[in-house]
């Protein structure tokens, strides 16, 4: 295996007229999957591009699957584009990347047009009527190897300048094997598609699609602010598993939804990008006992994930989940500031090596050497490492435990802090229902907002209990509702910079 299209190949063989993706407009199976890939192939192999950037500019439909698969058909690798993105930050995009192609529809025209330096626009309704050149995908296909390059995503830079994290067929095959195997997916499984196309979380219930026949069912957007009509939909279309952040099960949990309502058909409920409150996992449990959960743990560095725990025990609302273990054929190490590895119990960065690893940051040699470097642990060949910028340590049981980003920990009234820890010791108040800690280096001030019907003298008695006196925010400020990010998380940049707004 040296191509992630040799599993839309097997599977469309095998069960070619199942559906692959739906959403609520339109469904296509994995043979018009398969069809409609080749002919936008064959329309961009025109371009005689070989493993070059092609940013792809659709919502999140049936067809902007298609679309990425197509790239990949062209011997390229795809990009994808948030279509609600702003046409300034695209652009800055775009000048690290230099696309030589930008695949879009008719409906995105004005913004296309206007990009700067897109390269060769190709409009989707035309390419899925380009006929197939059977000869020249053959040809692309002789010359791949795995370690070419299957798509980027870009993610926030620390210089304002957006990363491209590089991602391989060989990464994808690796991880989606894992996946796979760990938590049988198969021809049965339909999963309830939440994250964006341009978020790695997307890259696990896309690829186990294609590998094994599921079916990937697009979950509406607006639907995570109606959450009853979000529990008709994917029972509607009898969705039995679901990989979510956090977020966006805490929505049904805050609302209380599984209490009016059953989710008829989930068995199987996976969470990552961000910490996972034991209090929203509580309820999920309570109305779910018999489901499968899982924590999921990664950065888009290591495809999506490099640790896992599957949840085995019962937690108190005011504890933190384990990270949990390595995942298979991915080994993750705690490794100190002076390059030795952590005792269990001693705090360190959790660092990564395997197959899973990206290939770097596209066109950014200086940002790929900070963070990909040489096993520390290991001198006597090269041997890649990728440092996740994660404070974790290892507990009794031999898990993972994440105690917050590098970026997360601050240093106030002389001591070293966990942000993380702070807002873990709200989480056992029954009415708090999101909180996010956030510090002002300007002023040095911690401060704590919070979602829920809570006085402050409340929230701040038991806080107290579990909180030394020099971790007790500064401020405490209560919000109608979190702001969140585009991928469903809450916006701690946006907090950071306009608590003062709330107050």
């Amino acid at each position: 295996m040296k191509n992630i299209l040799e599993y839309l190949e097997r599977t469309t063989d095998t069960c070619g007229e199942k559906i692959a993706v739906a959403d609520q407009h339109e469904e296509i199976s994995f043979h018009e999957l398969s069809m409609y890939a080749k002919r936008i192939g064959s329309r961009i192999s025109q371009l005689k591009y070989r493993n070059a950037p092609v940013a792809v500019l659709l919502d999140k439909t049936p067809r902007c699957a298609a679309a990425f698969l197509g790239v990949v058909y062209s011997g390229n690798f795809y990009v994808v584009i948030d279509s609600f993105m702003p046409a300034d930050r695209i652009n800055k995009i775009f000048k690290t990347l230099n696309p030589k192609a930008l695949v879009t529809d008719y409906a995105h025209k004005e913004l296309a047009e206007n990009l700067s330096h897109p390269g060769e626009i190709i409009w989707l309704e035309d390419a899925v009527e380009t006929p197939v050149d059977a000869e020249a995908l053959s040809e692309i296909r002789k010359r791949s190897i795995d370690t070419d390059p299957l798509y980027a995503l870009f993610t926030s830079g620390s210089t304002g300048m957006p990363k491209g994290t590089v991602i391989s067929h060989r990464a994808v095959i690796a991880y989606s094997e894992w996946v796979e195997s760990t938590f049988n997916i198969d021809e049965n499984t339909v999963f309830g598609s939440q994250t964006p196309f341009y978020f790695s979380m997307s890259v696990t219930d896309f690829y186990s699609t294609i590998r094994t026949g599921a079916r990937l069912q697009i979950i509406p957007k607006m639907l995570f602010s109606f959450p009853m009509q979000l529990i008709d939909y994917m029972n509607e279309y009898k969705v039995n598993t679901i990989y979510w952040v956090p977020s966006a099960l805490g929505l049904v949990a805050n609302w209380k939804a599984l209490d009016y309502a059953d989710l008829k058909y989930v068995n199987k409920i996976l969470f990552a990008g961000e910490v996972m409150p034991v209090k929203h996992l509580n309820y999920w449990k309570s109305k779910l006992p018999d489901a499968f959960y899982a924590n999921l743990f990664g950065p888009t560095e290591t495809t999506d994930i490099c640790t896992y725990y599957v949840v085995d025990r019962t937690f108190a609302d005011d504890e933190s989940l384990p990270i949990g273990r390595s995942c298979d054929n991915c080994d993750a190490l705690v490794l100190t500031d002076d390059g030795r590895e952590a005792a269990p119990g001693e705090e360190g960065e959790l660092c990564v090596r395997g197959s899973f690893l990206a290939e770097g940051y596209y066109n950014n040699p200086e940002k790929t050497a900070d963070v990909f470097v040489q096993n520390p642990l290991n001198s006597a060949y090269p041997e890649r490492i990728y440092k996740t910028g994660d404070l974790v340590k290892v507990n009794e049981r031999g898990e993972f435990i994440y105690i917050s980003r590098k970026d997360f920990q601050i240093k106030h009234m002389g001591y070293r802090i966990e942000l993380g820890e702070i807002e873990a010791s709200a989480w056992s108040v029954e009415k708090i229902k999101n909180c996010a800690c956030v510090y002002d280096d300007t002023v040095d001030k911690i401060i704590f907002i919070y979602e829920g019907k809570v006085k402050k003298n409340e929230l701040m008695t038991a806080m107290w209990k579990k909180i030394p006196t020099y971790m007790q925010p500064n401020e405490l400020i209560r919000v109608k509702q979190m702001p969140f990010n585009a991928n469903g998380k809450i916006d701690r940049a946006h907090l950071k910079k306009h608590y003062q707004d709330y107050m």
